[in-house]
C-alpha cells in the first residue's frame, strides 16, 4: 500500500462514524496516530480531492466556497463517505497482506483494529510480528560489527534501536496471546494493550 493509499485508508476510517472537515480531520489524524506522524494540509487536501475525484467521499460545502468573493471567508467543506467509500474500507480491513504490517501502514491498520475481524487482526499482528523478529536479528548482527569497529556512539544507537524493536516484540506477543485468548474472536481490549 503506497504511503497515499495509507492516508486514504486512515482517512475513510475516520470518517465512518461521521462527517468531518478537512480541520477536524487533520486533528482527528493527529490524536489518533500519534504526534510522530507529521500531517500537513500540503498532503491531506491533495488526497481527499483525489478520494472525492475517485467517488470515495463526498465534499458538501464545495458550492459555497465556489460562490463566495475571493475576499471573503473559506467556506468550511464536510467531507463524508459514499457507498464506495465504505465498500473500500470494508475491503480493506479484511485484507491482511504484507503491507498491512510494514512501518508505515501498521499504525494506521492498528487504530482501525475495532473494526476488523479477529482472524485478520491476529493475522497483521503476527506478521508484523515475524517483519520485526528479522530486524532484531539484523540490528543484532550490526551492533556485533559496531564493537568491532570500536565506535561508541554508532554502537550506542544501534543498542537502543535493539531495545526499541525488543520493546515492540514483546508488546506484539501481548497482543497476539490476547488476541487468541479472546472469547469469540473478539476482543475490545486489545487497544488497550500498553505500548
Amino acid at each position: 500500500m503506497a504511503k497515499t493509499d495509507v492516508l486514504a485508508l486512515a482517512i475513510l476510517g475516520i470518517l465512518k462514524d461521521q462527517p468531518l472537515h478537512g480541520y477536524q480531520l487533520r486533528k482527528r489524524l493527529g490524536a489518533e496516530l500519534g504526534p510522530f506522524r507529521a500531517l500537513s494540509y500540503g498532503s491531506l487536501y491533495p488526497c481527499l480531492r483525489r478520494m472525492v475525484e475517485a467517488g470515495l467521499i463526498t465534499a458538501s460545502g464545495e458550492e459555497a466556497a465556489a460562490a463566495a468573493p475571493a475576499s471573503s471567508r473559506r467556506a468550511r467543506i464536510a467531507y463524508s463517505l459514499t457507498e464506495a467509500g465504505r465498500a473500500r474500507l470494508a475491503e480493506e480491513l479484511a485484507s491482511a497482506g504484507a503491507s498491512s504490517w510494514d512501518d508505515d501502514t501498521f499504525d494506521v491498520r492498528f487504530s482501525l483494529f475495532a473494526h476488523t475481524d479477529s482472524a485478520t487482526r491476529l493475522r497483521i499482528l503476527e506478521g508484523r510480528r515475524s517483519r520485526l523478529a528479522e530486524r532484531l536479528e539484523e540490528v543484532s548482527e550490526g551492533l556485533k560489527r559496531m564493537h568491532e569497529r570500536h565506535d561508541a556512539y554508532t554502537a550506542e544507537l544501534q543498542r537502543h534501536g535493539l531495545e526499541r524493536v525488543e520493546r515492540e516484540v514483546e508488546w506484539l506477543d501481548r497482543l497476539i496471546e490476547n488476541e487468541r485468548s479472546a472469547p469469540g474472536g473478539d476482543n475490545p481490549g486489545t487497544a488497550s494493550a500498553g505500548h
